[in-house]
């Protein structure tokens, strides 16, 4: 893919994963990019290691995998920031 695909790309996929982990309202759109991207990165990674063939471009399953690889990078970013961003309530 040509690098505006791949910042479109990024765009959707980031969005989308930031929307699925309730993470939209604390990301910007170029966080949304970089999401989008690495998480391609990411779901193609899983994708090869399982037999698969990985990213092939724009279309639905190249999009479901970068969504699974966008989810799996925004889980790790919240796990390893000991869970900031949500919001809490404390009782006194």
């Amino acid at each position: 893919m040509g690098l505006i695909l791949w910042i479109i790309f990024g765009a959707l996929v980031g969005w989308i994963a930031s929307l699925i982990m309730h993470t939209d309202q604390q990301q910007g759109a170029i966080a949304n990019i970089i999401v989008g991207v690495v998480g391609s990165l990411i779901g193609g990674g899983i994708s090869r290691l399982l037999g698969g063939v990985g990213i092939t471009g724009f279309n639905f399953g190249s999009l479901l995998l970068a969504i699974i690889g966008a989810v799996v990078l925004l889980f790790f970013v919240r796990l390893l920031s000991g869970g900031r961003g949500r919001t809490t309530t404390i009782s006194h």
